[in-house]
């Protein structure tokens, strides 16, 4: 099976859906993923993201499930230091490096300002939306890997936002989510590329191809929007927020 997580387009945060240029990024990948043979679609809940997935749904002609779960994740929690809530994805490296077990598959749900939030409950649930997801398509969770109940080849879509990938890519790889929300960046309207591995019969597995493709927008001489990233070098306070 193939996963393909997309970020929906250059965001309007304000009015929820996307800016001109995320206009012109989603209908490039409307024309990359028309291509593609997808079985299915599922879709966040927010305007971004459905706006994002019509593009596509409707040069295809098909038709997506809204689900729940994969609403973009943002449960704060509360700084230790100064008491502000705050997006788990949005920590300075000086505060990362005070918590080391943030970056522990094992630990980082039993740091305190993380235990005493609604986050571990809203990943168990959003972990256990996916997982349930995934069990229709023929892939039951055991403990670290999936049983390959019904194996197959089907492509999924998912058309939501950077930190739900996150959580859902750190569910599938059994990592931490701290490690991908501080690490990695999914510019607007990118496909990140995610296949089942069998290797031992009926255990499957699951390897990333490819993250946060934007060749779509490179064909088309079209730059990525800059978020999802933060500044490069820090005299540079444009892009410093």
């Amino acid at each position: 099976m193939r996963l393909l997580f997309i970020r929906h387009g250059d965001p309007d945060y304000e009015k929820d859906s996307v800016t001109p240029k995320g206009e012109r990024g989603i209908g490039l990948l409307a024309e990359k993923l028309r291509r593609e043979k997808i079985e299915a679609f599922y879709l966040s809940p927010k305007g971004r993201a459905q706006r994002t997935a019509q593009a596509t749904l409707v040069r295809m002609g098909q038709s997506g499930t809204t689900v729940d779960w994969l609403r973009e994740f943002t449960v704060p929690v509360r700084h230790p230091d100064t008491g502000a809530e705050q997006l788990m994805w949005d920590f300075y490296p000086s505060f990362m490096d005070r918590y080391p077990q943030l970056y522990s598959a094992d630990e980082w749900k039993s740091v305190p300002f993380i235990a005493e939030s609604g986050v571990p409950l809203a990943y168990e649930e959003t972990c256990g939306g996916f997982d349930a997801l995934l069990a229709s398509h023929g892939y039951r969770r055991r403990v670290l890997d999936y049983a390959a109940e019904r194996p197959n080849r089907d492509t999924l879509a998912f058309f939501c936002h950077f930190g739900v990938t996150c959580v859902l890519l750190s569910h599938l790889f059994n990592l931490s989510p701290l490690a991908l929300l501080q690490h990695f960046a999914a510019a607007p309207s990118s496909v990140t590329t995610v296949y089942t591995e069998e290797r031992e019969k009926g255990i499957a597995s699951f390897r990333c191809a490819s993250y946060g493709d934007v060749s779509h927008l490179y064909i088309a001489q079209e730059p990525p929007s800059f978020s999802g990233r933060f500044c490069e070098t820090f005299d540079c306070a444009e892009e410093r927020h």
